[in-house]
């Protein structure tokens, strides 16, 4: 039997230096590192760690190396690349006292809100986002009334709230498009929010798997379940919420045809599904044999929930050693990656992944490898 591999990797947490101690689970290993003083487990980290001034290789090394495999590269890392606390740290905030100053009157208006995104057929997942971002901007102005907010009050308090307890750029755009469309139904008038000047928002590019970080990760999936789950995502370009609803009537095997109904933006589109992904599917099919959902989770009939395949994503980065900012959605942007280096037109890129604008899909012209060792640099015409 192999043993486990136990990865070792300088981080911060809480502010403070300390070493990451992440494995595969295994309930051997989780015991001996309970029984050690000092050794914590991270809910945010998904890890177990232990503080840097109570942390020695050499002594970890000796209780565990006969039990697993010790990778500790990562702690060869120049402390400089490693993202530790800003000079200033950020103030807290307490969410649950922000949320209980509201009063019973704007908790009725937020509930009439919600219901009138439901009938629009809003997301679910925009509709908690905005719920969510008005009961914090509301509880922030308890002491007014909605119909007292003005222009300047939405500044103050991005400067007082968002700046000041450093959050992103993507909250405070958000928080920004649920007060104006909450104070156009409800109250029947524009704030004018376009006056307010939003955040720019940064232009990163997409993270691409490399093939052979791919083939290191579906090989680290055990489970053929988990392992079709990941495949899909790729093989297709879903995103994690078309993976997890997708349902066994929506693939047509003897067209080849995958159906992804109702996603992003209320639209369906047809995928082609390739010979070696039907394969698997058939395989992955006989031995499961599900029942509504192509990818159920523990109960039959109920679809596999997100923060199970994002279980199965970070124990499976872990498994093959991948250290690279690597998510779910990467698979997605590397498929459209690697169909660009293979020659497929964009126009068809920006179909099969169900992008409205075709200026979505040159996102992926600026990752492709191919592309960019194609273009010729005229220092190469330069006699030196």
């Amino acid at each position: 039997m192999s043993k486990p591999t136990i990865i070792l990797q300088s981080d911060y947490h809480k502010n403070q230096p300390v070493v990451l101690v992440k494995f595969d689970y295994d309930h051997d290993l989780i015991n001996a590192l309970k029984k050690r003083s000092n050794t914590f487990w991270s809910t945010s980290k998904r890890c177990w760690y232990i503080p840097e001034k109570h942390f020695n290789l050499h002594s970890f090394f000796k209780a565990f190396h006969s039990n697993a495999w010790i990778d500790y590269s990562a702690l060869k890392k120049n402390k400089k690349d490693i993202k530790g606390p800003s000079e200033f740290p950020k103030a807290t905030y307490n969410l649950k006292r922000i949320k209980s100053c509201l009063s019973p009157q704007v908790k009725t208006e937020i509930a009439y809100f919600r219901a009138w995104l439901k009938q629009k057929r809003y997301a679910q997942n925009t509709i908690n986002t905005y719920i969510h971002n008005l009961e914090i901007f509301f509880g922030f102005f308890a002491s007014s009334r909605p119909d007292m907010i003005s222009l300047y009050d939405i500044t103050r308090f991005n400067n007082d709230f968002v700046l000041k307890h450093g959050l992103s750029a993507t909250f405070q755009n958000q928080v920004l498009s649920a007060v104006k469309l909450f104070y156009e139904k409800n109250y029947n008038y524009p704030l004018k929010a376009e006056e307010i000047e939003r955040p720019l928002k940064a232009k990163s590019l997409p993270k691409v798997f490399s093939k052979s970080d791919l083939l290191l990760f579906f090989r680290a999936i055990n489970n053929s379940k988990h392992k079709m789950a990941m495949m899909l995502i790729y093989s297709c370009g879903l995103r994690r919420s078309e993976l997890i609803n997708l349902k066994l009537a929506h693939i047509d095997s003897k067209r080849k045809m995958l159906s992804v109904i109702n996603s992003k933006g209320k639209k369906d589109r047809m995928i082609p599904l390739s010979r070696q992904t039907i394969q698997k599917m058939k395989s992955y099919y006989e031995e499961y044999r599900p029942k509504e959902f192509f990818i159920e989770g523990q109960y039959p009939g109920k679809p596999l929930t997100a923060s199970s395949l994002q279980k199965v994503f970070e124990r499976a980065m872990i498994k093959a050693q991948i250290h690279k900012p690597y998510t779910i959605h990467c698979l997605r942007h590397s498929i459209a990656t690697h169909l660009l280096e293979n020659g497929t037109d964009l126009r068809y890129i920006q179909v099969f992944l169900g992008h409205k604008s075709s200026k979505t899909t040159e996102i992926y012209t600026h990752v492709s490898n191919q592309s960019l060792q194609n273009i010729k640099n005229p220092f190469d015409d330069l006699d030196i």
